[in-house]
């Protein structure tokens, strides 16, 4: 392999956002960042914020891992173990596909939706927004064979379906008429498409044991290493490398897609990976999404604090609004920024690096270890409940605190 295509797969990997964004705190620390200062006695009042959530939510702090599949719960209906139990699977494997196909295009279509899309639940006549709207979204396409080119099969995800999918089919199941905008919708579709089109090409990959879908990705980890466990950053770097193509206009380093990985000026290094910073949001929100799956089909999930928390708007809000992180100039927070933008790398590669800090500040307050609460129950508790509810105290609309201009594929 060449010196560059080893730098570029050296950014494929969880171990390479968390170095790359501790050396971002490093210089936040120093004061040496453009963009912010870094408040380290507040992350006490963050702790605060999320500890009051989690226990909320968990009173007995029996926390679930952050993942998509706690989005499929209805007034403590869950809905996905409703489709599975009324499913007469052939095998555990068929059941994992299935899992495997919804997780990953319910994930890649929880890029976030404003506050003016509702997702209106015709079981119990509610109405949900952002991830929990999407998701509930994405769950009911799935279950009505949206993703299927087999009438008699709908539990499941084709390729040749993801390839064909139209907008109107896809506004359809997410209630998208003039007066529900779902902003960048076609963003959404054209990642599908792109999704059929490289699980079509790879059969390899994702076609071991069916016809090419997304879930095939399951065979394919199972048969790579020992059946009976897998390492957590093993799936996400069999993610980044198996579905880093789908990603529209990003960077790429001697021909390998880097995926969600950005320049950032103070992040000198010696090699042809000068400059750039891994975060890998959604690959990680899908890694930690896998591990249930992969867990009900018997094996042993492994080194789940290896992958890193969620550079996304409600960790890093979290962290603005209870004074972690401080702009430099408040202007900043009235103007929307690319998600390409220096402001936004910094804060985005901050906030995965303080969140290994402020899960340490919230265990020792709770009194637990690290194998008691991982950073995977830390973001569940947690944290990403504690950003959103810091949003709605202080903005009406409970947005976060900066606005990222995105194409429904980051954020």
């Amino acid at each position: 392999m060449k010196p560059a295509t080893a730098a570029a797969f050296s950014l494929l990997s969880a171990a390479a956002v968390r170095q790359r964004c501790h050396r971002m705190l490093g210089f936040g620390l120093d004061g040496a960042l453009r963009h912010f200062d870094v408040e380290l006695e507040r992350l006490d009042a963050a702790a605060d914020l999320s500890i009051a959530c989690t226990r909320r939510a968990y009173p007995l702090l029996d926390v679930p891992l952050h993942s998509r599949w706690r989005h499929f719960m209805v007034d403590g209906e869950d809905r996905w173990a409703n489709l599975d139990k009324a499913s007469a699977w052939r095998d555990t494997a068929e059941r994992a596909r299935a899992a495997f196909d919804l997780a990953i295009v319910s994930v890649l279509l929880d890029a976030g939706a404003d506050s003016r899309w509702r997702y209106r639940d015709a079981a119990t006549g509610k109405s949900f927004g952002r991830s929990e709207g999407l998701a509930l979204a994405s769950l009911e396409m799935f279950a009505a064979g949206g993703f299927s080119q087999d009438a008699l099969r709908p539990l499941r995800v084709d390729a040749s379906a993801l390839k064909g999918l139209s907008a109107p089919a896809l506004g359809q199941y997410f209630q998208v008429p003039p007066a529900n905008p779902l902003p960048t919708l076609a963003g959404r579709l054209r990642l599908l498409q792109r999704l059929g089109e490289v699980v079509a090409n790879n059969a390899d990959v994702f076609a071991r044991a069916d016809a090419p879908r997304p879930g095939g990705l399951f065979d394919y980890l199972v048969a790579g290493g020992d059946s009976a466990s897998i390492a957590a950053p093993s799936i996400l770097a069999e993610i980044l490398r198996q579905l880093g193509s789908i990603w529209p206009g990003r960077l790429a380093l001697a021909g390998v897609p880097l995926g969600d990985c950005w320049r950032h000026p103070a992040l000198v290094t010696d090699d042809s990976t000068s400059e750039l910073v891994p975060l890998h949001k959604l690959s990680q929100w899908l890694a930690y999404s896998l591990i249930e799956p992969l867990q009900a089909a018997g094996l042993l999930v492994t080194d789940i604090d290896g992958l890193t928390g969620l550079a996304e708007y409600r960790n890093g809000g979290l962290l603005i609004d209870a004074g972690v992180l401080v702009l430099r100039e408040e202007a900043a927070a009235k103007i929307a920024h690319r998600v390409d933008a220096t402001l936004v790398v910094e804060w985005r590669a901050l906030t995965v690096a303080l969140l290994d800090r402020l899960a340490e500040t919230i265990r020792q307050r709770l009194g637990l270890d690290a194998a008691t609460l991982p950073l995977g129950k830390v973001l569940q508790g947690g944290t990403w409940a504690a950003g959103r509810a810091a949003a709605a105290s202080r903005r009406e609309d409970g947005a976060p605190p900066l606005t990222v201009i995105s194409d429904g594929t980051v954020f």
